[in-house]
C-alpha cells in the first residue's frame, strides 16, 4: 500500500546525512556552547519539595552568537520516569536547547505535568535573550510523552495562557511520537486501560484549531511503533487540514519503532528550525486571537 507521508530509506538516510554533514564541524569550531544546569523554572512559596526536585531544566547554547533559534526539549518515559538531557544529535547545531524535568505520576496526576511544561515554555521565552536567543525563534519538541507535552502545551492554549504567555508565540511544534487522544498514563490514573481510546479535554485531538502554531508531527512505523501511534498522528494531521490550519506535516519513519525514531527524528527538527524565521504571535499575555500564523 502507498504510504503518501512516508520517508524512504533512501530520502531519509540523505536527508539525515547531507544537509548536516559540513555544518556542525563549522558552528562547533567558529561557536563555543555553555550549559547553565539545574535551573529551577518555578518560583514561589507554595512550590512542595517534589516541585524544587523536579521543577528543573538545562539551557545548553552558543556563545558568541545572538538571535539563534531554541528548542525547549521534554524527555518520554510514559509520564512516570525519565529526566532531563540534552540530546547529543542537537549539541554544536548553533541552537540553544532547554531541557526541563517535570513532575511524574504516581506522584502527581494530570494535569500537574501539563502545568510544568508550560511553566517551562513560559521560562524560556522570559529568560532566552539573557542568553542572546530569539525569543521569535522558540520551538517546542519532545519524544513520547514528551511529545504529548509538545502538543498539549502548544494546542491547548490555557496552559500557557496562565503562566501569561500566548501558545501562539511559538515558533513550531515537533512532537516526536507524541499520543494525540488522552495518554495512556492519564487513563490509567483514571483506572481506563490502554487499549481503551479516551479524547477528552487532555488530548489534543481535542485543541485542532486553524490559528495554532505550524505543527511537524513525526511517527516511527506505523507497523512497529507503540499501539497506534502513527494512525493518532495522521488523524491529527487530517483534522488540522480540515479546519484550514495552514503548517501541518506528517512524517512516518518507515524501518524506527518507538523507542529508535529519534535519531532519524533530529535532524528533520533541525532542517525545521533552520528554515527561514517564522513569525509567531507575541508570546506575552494573550490578547484576541488572530485566526492564522504568517507563514515564513
Amino acid at each position: 500500500m502507498k504510504r503518501p507521508f512516508a520517508f524512504s530509506s533512501l530520502v531519509l538516510l540523505t536527508c539525515w546525512l547531507a544537509p548536516f554533514a559540513s555544518s556542525p564541524a563549522a558552528l562547533a569550531e567558529a561557536q563555543p556552547y555553555r550549559t547553565d544546569t539545574n535551573i529551577l523554572y518555578r518560583t514561589g512559596a507554595t512550590l512542595t519539595d517534589y516541585m524544587k526536585e523536579r521543577c528543573r531544566l538545562d539551557v545548553y547554547y552558543p556563545t558568541g552568537t545572538n538571535d539563534f533559534a531554541t528548542v525547549v526539549w521534554f524527555h518520554g518515559g510514559g509520564l512516570t520516569g525519565g529526566d532531563r538531557f540534552i540530546p547529543d544529535a542537537l549539541k554544536e547545531q548553533g541552537i540553544a536547547v532547554v531541557a526541563a524535568s517535570y513532575r511524574l505520576s504516581p506522584h502527581v496526576k494530570a494535569p500537574a505535568y501539563i502545568e510544568d511544561a508550560a511553566a517551562a515554555v513560559a521560562w524560556t521565552f522570559r529568560n532566552i535573550q539573557k542568553y542572546d536567543g530569539s525569543t521569535n525563534r522558540i520551538f517546542v519538541s519532545g519524544h513520547s510523552a514528551g511529545g504529548y507535552l509538545t502538543l498539549m502545551v502548544g494546542l491547548d492554549q490555557r496552559w500557557l495562557a496562565a503562566e501569561g504567555m500566548n501558545a501562539n508565540g511559538i515558533a513550531g511544534l515537533v512532537p516526536f511520537s507524541g499520543q494525540c487522544i488522552t495518554h495512556f498514563t492519564v487513563r490509567a490514573e483514571r483506572g481506563i486501560k490502554d487499549t481503551q481510546p479516551v479524547v477528552d479535554d487532555l488530548a489534543p485531538l481535542s485543541h485542532v484549531r486553524k490559528d495554532a502554531p505550524p505543527l511537524v508531527l513525526i511517527t516511527g512505523d506505523r507497523n512497529v511503533e507503540m499501539l497506534g501511534r502513527y494512525e493518532e498522528n495522521a488523524y491529527l494531521w487530517r483534522m488540522m487540514k480540515l479546519v484550514g490550519h495552514p503548517d501541518t506535516e506528517l512524517y512516518e519513519l518507515q524501518g524506527f519503532n518507538h523507542g529508535q525514531m529519534p535519531e532519524p527524528a533530529f535532524p528533520l527538527l533541525l532542517r525545521i528550525m533552520r528554515r527561514a524565521p517564522m513569525t509567531p504571535q507575541p508570546a506575552e499575555a494573550p490578547g484576541p486571537q488572530s485566526p492564522n500564523l504568517v507563514k515564513p
